[in-house]
């Protein structure tokens, strides 16, 4: 899926929202728990009830690789079953020595055949190249997350600027703004400002509406640029919005909601 295939969704949709598909068996509306593939059934009817209101899907892998081969066939199954024009991210922050990273590759983007991947930058340029060998596919850098630990390191200065800065900036070489993006915290919107002056054209995955706390409306006004540039993620407070019988209709509700927020902020700030 190319820059512009995003944009266009964007803009037919007028939404940017992702769901995070992080599907806990636990959490599972009980009738659904008596069928072969639960997890399953539950990703589709989720699908079934808000592929027209978002443009992205994101499972979180380790809620698949949990469940041993059970999980990563339903995840397999799931990612065959979202539309062909919804951006899939596999949310599995790897990145490891460069014969790892190539495997890795090779397994999410061809196995799997999601779009993107969540990669950690940490071990540096070839722990992420090989991702990157892969045309039409993306790589989704972790630059300042929303986790209360982000403070452990990525805003330390080594020295002069901020470590997630300095992640930026080095790694924005390795690639352009049709094949990376960053991923930075709703909880952290008062960096996106400096941030989008290092990276304008960039798309960023901001997890941590919702459940998290974070604001929308701040990160939409701080974050936006010319193409929106944004793929907001919200996980629990979609996925788990009802237990009962039925809760495809309480999960539509309220992606319509934060969907109808997105559409209000966009004719306000673009």
């Amino acid at each position: 899926m190319t820059y512009q295939d995003l944009y266009t969704q964007i803009k037919k949709k007028k939404s940017f929202l992702c769901i995070g598909l992080d599907t806990d068996p636990s959490r599972i509306p009980g009738h659904l728990k008596r069928l072969e593939d639960p997890v399953y059934e539950f990703n589709k009817r989720i699908i079934d009830a808000t592929s027209d209101l978002c443009i992205a899907y994101k499972p979180n892998l380790a809620f698949y690789e949990a469940l041993g081969p059970e999980g990563l066939l339903s995840l397999q199954k799931t990612i065959e079953y979202i539309p062909a024009d919804i951006f899939t991210i596999a949310d599995a922050k790897r990145g490891d020595i460069g014969n790892t990273s190539e495997l890795y590759a090779k397994a999410y983007f061809e196995k799997f055949s999601f779009d993107a991947i969540t990669v950690n930058p940490y071990m540096g340029n070839d722990s992420v190249v090989p991702f990157l060998q892969f045309k039409g596919k993306w790589v989704i850098l972790l630059a300042l997350t929303s986790n209360e630990g982000s403070m452990d390191f990525q805003l330390l200065k080594a020295p002069g600027k901020e470590l997630y800065k300095q992640v930026i900036l080095k790694s924005k070489d390795w690639a352009g703004p049709d094949q990376l993006m960053y991923v930075v915290g709703a909880t952290q919107a008062e960096f996106l400002r400096e941030i989008r002056v290092l990276i304008p054209d960039h798309f960023l995955l901001i997890p941590g509406i919702g459940a998290q706390g974070g604001d929308l409306e701040s990160v939409v006004k701080n974050g936006i640029n010319h193409s929106v540039g944004l793929i907001v993620n919200s996980s629990r407070s979609i996925i788990y919005a009802s237990k009962e019988e039925g809760f495809e209709r309480a999960v539509r509700q309220k992606s319509q909601e934060i969907k109808k927020e997105m559409e209000d902020l966009m004719d306000k700030y673009l």
